[in-house]
């Protein structure tokens, strides 16, 4: 066992010191300190001789294992660097891709996060087969290791996502030495890792999953990526409040942080890039989870809308219903707003709210009882969306106000207007931003009318109306 030297490290900000804290002196946040084993080389280690350690021994070895190693190039002024776009991995997703931004880097690090049960191993194993399959021919391989299940476990799911290539190789192993050793053996064109809280190196103290096994493990596997110029895709757990779990250093890590999300009562998956070395960080890619794996939705406009004409299947229109358009990073998705107005009979009406934020229908209300007339604080009210859709955006409250004003006054509104704008406490409605890029959507998924903010310049939509409006009043004129 290696000598380790103990200091003190915050899982929420990174910070280290050699004393222990109830309070991080850094990010102010209780109980986030915890002893963390610090590893130093051996002195075999920094010679870079043949007693180092198993992991250290191997061609290639990092130079995070021979640390007395010299730089062999010396620095190179940026005017004479190359500025040739690196070959990119397709993944077999456009969606994968499209977060990514192109596709994996060859030597990145990758961090796939998402709560359990998610589909972060479906969603990594269709990939392996994926990319062994496209690179077939060529004899590359794509190496899977799994510390949480068996090679018979991962070879049953393989086997019902269409996954099985010969040139995909599994292996079911907790070491890290082992998997260094594999990464380094077979080369591979990918290599994924599930998970990082189940690998543990023998080399520095701590139990599996902790804050220091963690850093390790990752630090390990950045070094033989960037060394042999090999992709990893490493799956990492999450806390019960969403976080990725270890120390928070373990983000700034990695290359690439994706948060993989989802409704565990919807199929719809959302795949979303926190960081990105490579590309935006604001693309989201859409996936739907079935029995058969994982399926990419490239178009997920209708998702969140219900029948196409709006009818209760007497060919009448419905009553409380109003299509916005949100933004999720690039994409604008149209999002349906359903309400039901009901009498109450409770001394505290009753509100409940389906994605969308409570508070801010307290507020709407209120906004709309008095620059609307519309009277809704002795009635029960229940705001939802379709299909687990998320109307939290300001730029929704036009849509939701009109949604509860219809169902008031039994008043439908036409399945092809759609309203966009933010509502403000004086009733006025304000601009929302990349307005343009919304009515474009609206327009290409066949709607008519769109009722939105006043426009500071002119903007032609074919196809669409766009019918401007100044305060809350003028707005329901239009829309009712």
């Amino acid at each position: 066992m290696a000598k380790t030297n103990v200091r003190y490290l915050c899982s929420e900000c990174g910070w280290t010191g050699p004393k222990w804290y109830g309070r991080c002196p850094e990010c102010g946040q209780w109980g986030t300190v915890d002893e963390f084993h610090e590893a130093r080389p051996t002195a075999a280690a920094r010679r870079g001789g043949a007693g180092a350690s198993s992991r250290a021994s191997g061609p290639g070895r990092t130079a995070r294992t021979q640390a007395a190693a010299v730089a062999e190039s010396a620095a190179t002024p940026i005017t004479q660097v190359g500025t040739d776009d690196v070959a990119r991995i397709p993944t077999g997703f456009s969606e994968f891709d499209r977060v990514l931004g192109g596709g994996i880097v060859p030597g990145s690090v990758v961090l796939i996060a998402g709560e359990p049960g998610i589909g972060k191993s479906t969603l990594l194993l269709e990939t392996a087969g994926n990319i062994a399959r496209a690179h077939a021919a060529q004899g590359g391989t794509v190496l899977y290791v799994s510390g949480e299940e068996s090679q018979g476990q991962v070879r049953l799911r393989a086997t019902r996502i269409d996954a099985v290539e010969p040139n995909l190789l599994l292996a079911a192993t907790t070491d890290l030495a082992t998997v260094l050793g594999l990464i380094e053996r077979e080369r591979p064109t990918l290599a994924i890792v599930d998970s990082a809280q189940t690998i543990v190196s023998q080399d520095v103290d701590g139990i599996s999953g902790g804050s220091t096994q963690v850093r390790e493990v990752a630090s390990a596997l950045i070094d033989v990526a960037k060394t042999l110029d090999v992709p990893v895709l490493l799956v990492g757990h999450v806390t019960k409040d969403g976080s990725i779990a270890g120390p928070r250093t373990l983000e700034h890590l990695v290359d690439v942080v994706c948060q993989f999300e989802g409704d565990g009562e919807t199929a719809l998956r959302m795949l979303r890039a926190v960081k990105n070395r490579f590309g935006p960080t604001d693309e989201v890619g859409c996936f739907d989870m079935s029995g058969e794996g994982i399926e990419e939705v490239t178009d997920p406009s209708g998702l969140f809308l219900s029948s196409a004409d709006g009818s209760d299947g007497d060919g009448a229109a419905v009553e409380g219903t109003c299509v916005t358009f949100t933004l999720d990073g690039h994409r604008s998705l149209p999002i349906e707003v359903q309400s039901l107005v009901t009498n109450s009979v409770l001394p505290t009406p009753r509100r409940a709210a389906n994605g969308v934020d409570a508070n801010r229908i307290a507020m709407l209300v209120a906004v709309l009882y008095r620059h609307g007339h519309v009277n809704l604080l002795g009635n029960d009210l229940y705001i939802s969306t379709i299909a687990g859709g998320l109307a939290k955006e300001p730029a929704c409250d036009l849509a939701i106000v009109a949604a509860l004003a219809g169902a008031a006054k039994h008043a439908p509104i036409p399945r092809t207007t759609c309203a966009i704008g933010e509502i403000s406490l004086t009733g006025q409605v304000r601009p929302v931003p990349r307005l343009e890029y919304r009515l474009r959507e609206a327009a290409r998924l066949g709607f008519a009318t769109a009722v939105v903010p006043r426009l500071r310049r002119r903007v032609e939509i074919p196809g669409l109306a766009v019918v401007q409006v100044d305060t809350l009043k003028s707005a329901l004129g239009v829309l009712l």
